[in-house]
């Protein structure tokens, strides 16, 4: 079946104009909220938000993530400089809305966030999930590995914190613990998960201790320091791609330096530049399977002048060029 992709008049011309008006979705891209309609107009990407913050350990704030994301990013057009490309001509996306978040319930929360995500990977559409703290990767990754094979799909995870602690103050789907869900699980093997930029203080030898023996692969900031980044991530891949069909990259704000990002609840100085992140997970998305991202852990309400939000936005609109070139977009000016 053909898709259908017709947009009434109005809402096409509210779409069209500048970022700071018309309805808030993300990129300005169409608003589909229904399962009926991802089947009518057959999308490549997804974008839902997981407005959950009920995880967090010190400033909350990140349910508030999705809807910056939409409604305060610069729109800065949608020509790639670097690839040459325009990304919604090789890509078509859509924003899924919400999934429906009730204050206070984590059951009900993630359960909702697993729903919703499922909608999407089940139909072989890429989603890109919009946190929320960082818990929310445990629905939303186990809904990814459900449509795309239970054990096969491996984790890249950009972080300031390894947030594999088996519990945090008797809280086992706190936002420090999520990785463990998801390798306990058996959505995500241990070898097939890689992190980088972890630094700091936490968590401590012993969780390190299990990770080691779960086979995970971590690069600290300190080896990002002393080897470059390129490195780094040219590991990653290799890595991430052993034994696995397809990569799930989570990406929390807070690997940037709070002096980039200094929106989100837990910030821990020593990070990385922008131009430094937002290369590497385009470099991801054009060299290994990626099926779906989060965005996860921006808070802000501790922004300053949307530096934070607009650096998460401008990570998803790199994967998103990436994709459009995995999916076959030529250059259309050669710079």
């Amino acid at each position: 079946m053909s898709p259908s992709r017709d947009l009434p008049p109005g809402l096409a011309r509210q779409l069209a104009g500048p970022s700071f008006q018309g309805p808030a979705t993300f990129a300005q891209r169409p608003l589909l909220t229904e399962p009926s309609e991802l089947d009518r107009w057959q999308p490549d990407v997804a974008v839902v938000g997981a407005p959950w913050d009920g995880s967090t350990t010190n400033r909350p704030g990140a349910r508030f993530g999705p809807r910056a994301l939409r409604a305060l990013a610069y729109g800065p057009g949608t020509f790639h400089l670097d690839l040459g490309i325009e990304i919604f001509e090789g890509l078509e996306v859509v924003d899924y809305g919400d999934a429906i978040c009730p204050h206070g319930m984590v059951e009900e929360a993630h359960a909702a966030i697993r729903a919703r995500v499922g909608e999407i990977a089940e139909r072989g559409i890429f989603p890109v999930v919009l946190g929320g703290d960082h818990s929310i990767t445990w629905p939303s990754a186990t809904a990814v590995a459900s449509a795309r094979g239970w054990g096969r799909l491996g984790v890249v995870h950009f972080d300031a914190h390894a947030d594999t602690a088996d519990e945090i103050e008797g809280n086992l789907a706190s936002h420090g613990t999520p990785m463990r869900r998801l390798i306990e699980s058996g959505a995500v093997r241990g070898e097939s998960f890689v992190q980088v930029g972890l630094r700091g203080y936490w968590p401590p030898a012993e969780v390190f201790e299990w990770m080691r023996a779960q086979g995970m692969r971590y690069h600290l900031m300190q080896e990002v320091w002393e080897r470059g980044l390129d490195a780094v991530v040219g590991d990653a891949v290799e890595e991430a791609g052993e034994g696995c069909d397809a990569i799930y990259l989570s990406v929390d704000i807070d690997v940037l330096d709070p002096g980039f990002a200094p929106g989100t609840g837990t910030p821990e100085p020593g990070g990385l530049a922008p131009v430094d992140l937002l290369r590497a997970v385009r470099r991801l998305a054009l060299e290994v399977p990626l099926v779906a991202l989060d965005v996860v852990e921006v808070a802000p309400a501790y922004d300053s002048a949307d530096l934070t939000v607009n650096n998460a936005h401008r990570v998803v609109l790199e994967v998103l060029a990436g994709l459009a070139v995995r999916r076959g977009a030529a250059p259309s000016t050669p710079l």
